[in-house]
């Protein structure tokens, strides 16, 4: 079996609308800070000069949102009232909704600006296939080569409202893709909406869930070096308790 790492990387060296700060503490600091802690909390004497090296073990410290990086949407993202129910939280969601036979749908000719349901059965039919219920659905829109970019965060293509009902009548319940935003970029959907004064426009991928619970997987990378189908996908969400969004390793599984 092959597996394709299709997760970008949490880097502080990027550029990001909410910095990263990325604090790393040395194995001869962790040393000193572990002697510190065991004093403080346990009463328990210990001089670093005793480890090897004056060295214990390194530590690192990230202050970041659950947004960056690769990372699972939860319902409980989209509002705090779902017509459904409560919205479930990232610890709350069924854990086989992410080990799933997946189907890359290229979009990638949209370039910035709204998928509608032509353009998106259009990808189906070039295809050759038709998601099935719980696949996973993969957007290659092509927007992950800003990553690292403020361009990353304002040219790509999203879906409108009714593309993303169409996947969730297909039965479909986690919607990937390799952009920063299931919906298209805000000064789009804000222009948009200062022009028709519809507010439909304004986050309909996301305010979908807010009536039918389902998932997004947002920036994922290297969609393009994937089959159409024929693989699964793994994007189990970190367990953080109470939250909107899990960062995860997402991979594809392709069997030899």
């Amino acid at each position: 079996m092959r597996v394709i790492d299709l997760s970008s990387a949490v880097d502080a060296s990027g550029w990001e609308p909410d910095p990263i700060v990325h604090e790393i503490m040395t194995p001869a600091e962790g040393a000193r800070h572990m002697a510190a802690e065991m004093k403080e909390h346990f009463g328990l004497d210990f001089d670093p000069a005793d480890l090897p090296g004056g060295e214990l073990l390194s530590l690192d410290t990230l202050t970041l949102t659950s947004h960056t990086g690769t990372h699972v949407d939860a319902p409980s993202h989209y509002g705090s009232t779902g017509s459904y129910g409560r919205p479930r939280n990232i610890d709350e969601m069924p854990l086989d909704w992410f080990l799933r036979p997946a189907v890359v749908l290229d979009v990638s000719d949209v370039g910035t600006g709204v998928i509608g349901v032509d353009r998106l059965e259009k990808a189906i039919a070039e295809a050759g296939y038709v998601p099935q219920p719980l696949d996973i659905v993969l957007l290659h829109t092509g927007a992950s080569r800003y990553a690292g970019t403020p361009r990353y965060f304002t040219d790509f293509a999203g879906l409108d409202g009714p593309a993303t009902d169409h996947l969730l009548d297909l039965g479909v319940r986690v919607i990937g893709t390799d952009a920063w935003s299931l919906d298209a970029p805000f000064g789009h959907m804000i222009r948009a909406f200062q022009e028709t004064g519809e507010p439909s426009v304004l986050w309909p991928a996301h305010f979908a869930g807010r009536r039918r619970e389902y998932c997004q997987v947002e920036r994922l990378a290297q969609l393009d070096t994937l089959p159409v189908c024929g693989f699964e996908v793994s994007c189990f969400p970190v367990k953080i308790a109470g939250a909107g969004a899990g960062w995860t390793r997402a991979v594809a599984l392709i069997g030899e």
